[in-house]
């Protein structure tokens, strides 16, 4: 079976740096690169299946500090259909902790948060009980904190707007909000997005959120009936996300990442990115430098 292992730094590859790496892998090719420097594949055949997380956890033994490494099937790279986390994977802050900030409780949120995104408590309680806390905020301030407060990750609108580019769809899944995912999807470019709604009354959070509550398994629901839609294989799906209640459908893609996540969450993907941006995910698509789209 033929496999490929993918590197990307923002620091340089150093060639000789792959060449040692060769030297592991039964039957490496030539190396391939995608950007100069900075992403580069190196294609290798097994008689047997592999574990893809086991190897590139010896190649990241192998290989200098600040290298990110994705070991896949050769065949079917390009993916057709993409979901993302939103909170800290394709913005890099926690919305909720952010308007929590606005009722004098962004670090006591934000410790509820931490602990729900490790897997340490359950997800959907932990929503009910941050939300909660919000009661009487107004409305308005997300407009704030969307203004002020949320940066979108580095390489997110390339990464969506150049897979889109290419036919695939996106969709932003979130254990967050509507009022934030409908427009940071749209300053992205997702074709769609879900989450979950907070209830308001007047121009005020009413401190709770529609039920049933948008969490893992509803992602790994998304993941599955949108799959469905398009007629297509697992083997064309990527997902990307970081915390606990991504791993369900992290693990059902045909290429779930780990993207800067929890060590739970990290240490059980196939595929983990720990240092580069959003755009690593086309390397790992075996797109090049000059394919990527700008916007």
């Amino acid at each position: 079976m033929n496999y490929i292992a993918t590197f990307v730094s923002q620091a340089l590859v150093q060639s000789a740096v792959l060449e040692t790496v060769r030297s592991i892998l039964p039957g490496a090719r030539d190396v391939v690169w995608l950007a100069e420097g900075g992403a580069a594949d190196i294609s290798f055949a097994s008689d047997s299946p592999i574990d893809q997380r086991a190897l590139a956890a010896r190649l990241r033994e192998t290989v200098v500090p600040g290298v990110d490494i994705i070991v896949q099937p050769a065949a079917g790279r390009r993916k057709k259909l993409f979901l993302a986390d939103m909170d800290s994977t394709m913005i890099g802050q926690e919305c909720i902790d952010e308007l929590a900030a606005y009722v004098g409780l962004k670090e006591h949120v934000a410790g509820i948060t931490e602990r729900a995104m490790r897997g340490e408590v359950a997800f959907e309680p932990a929503l009910r009980e941050r939300v909660a806390l919000l009661k009487g905020l107004r409305v308005s301030v997300v407009d704030e904190v969307i203004e002020k407060h949320i940066t979108l990750t580095p390489g997110a609108r390339t990464l969506v707007a150049t897979m889109r580019a290419h036919g695939a769809r996106t969709c932003l899944v979130s254990g967050g909000f509507t009022l934030f995912t409908s427009r940071i999807a749209a300053m992205i470019g997702f074709d769609e997005t879900h989450a979950n709604r907070l209830t308001i009354e007047g121009d005020r959070f009413a401190g709770t959120a529609e039920e049933p509550i948008f969490g893992r398994a509803s992602k790994l629901e998304t993941l599955r009936r949108l799959r469905t839609q398009f007629g297509l294989a697992r083997e064309e799906t990527l997902v990307a996300g970081d915390g606990a209640n991504d791993l369900e459908m992290i693990l059902e893609a045909g290429l779930g990442i780990a993207y800067h996540a929890k060590p739970k969450v990290a240490e059980a993907a196939a595929a983990r990115i720990d240092h580069a941006d959003l755009t690593a995910l086309l390397y790992a698509q075996g797109y090049r430098r000059e394919e990527f789209v700008e916007i």
